[in-house]
């Protein structure tokens, strides 16, 4: 998670919403990322669904039922969804979003009869500092 923070500090340096994601593999990182939804003019480019796509190209496969998942906010609906498919081990998040989140809040993707994978999902880690960013950053937008 300290890297995933790293990354989330990052973004808001360059004005994006710090949100920074990391996949690991066993003790490794294959992927990581940060929001860059300004930065690329992609309302996709979220920082987990920039990290999925590196990982899956990195490791040569769509199925990264071996990786973990790190990221500093609860995904939105959009990147649950795609963690549920890329089939991911587990989730692990710092700050619940209750406005804008996906898992644990709004439709909760992971209980969804729909939904076809679920993987392993623990939240509030680095959680303090994580919300920390995400208030300092919108407090200097207003």
């Amino acid at each position: 998670m300290r890297r995933a923070l790293d990354l989330a500090a990052a973004a808001a340096m360059d004005g994006e919403v710090p949100v920074g994601a990391v996949v690991t593999l066993g003790d490794r990182i294959v992927a990581e990322s940060r929001n860059a939804m300004r930065g690329t003019s992609d309302p996709t480019a979220h920082a987990e669904m920039v990290a999925i796509r590196r990982a899956a190209e990195r490791l040569g496969t769509s199925r990264l039922d071996e990786c973990v998942l790190w990221v500093t906010l609860e995904p939105c609906a959009m990147c649950a969804a795609a963690i549920g498919i890329a089939r991911f081990k587990a989730l692990r998040f710092a700050a619940e979003d209750p406005k804008g989140g996906g898992v644990v809040h709004g439709p909760r993707i992971f209980t969804q009869p729909t939904c076809h994978h679920r993987p392993d999902v623990i939240g509030g880690i680095g959680e303090a500092e994580a919300a920390e960013q995400l208030r300092a950053f919108f407090a200097s937008r207003r």
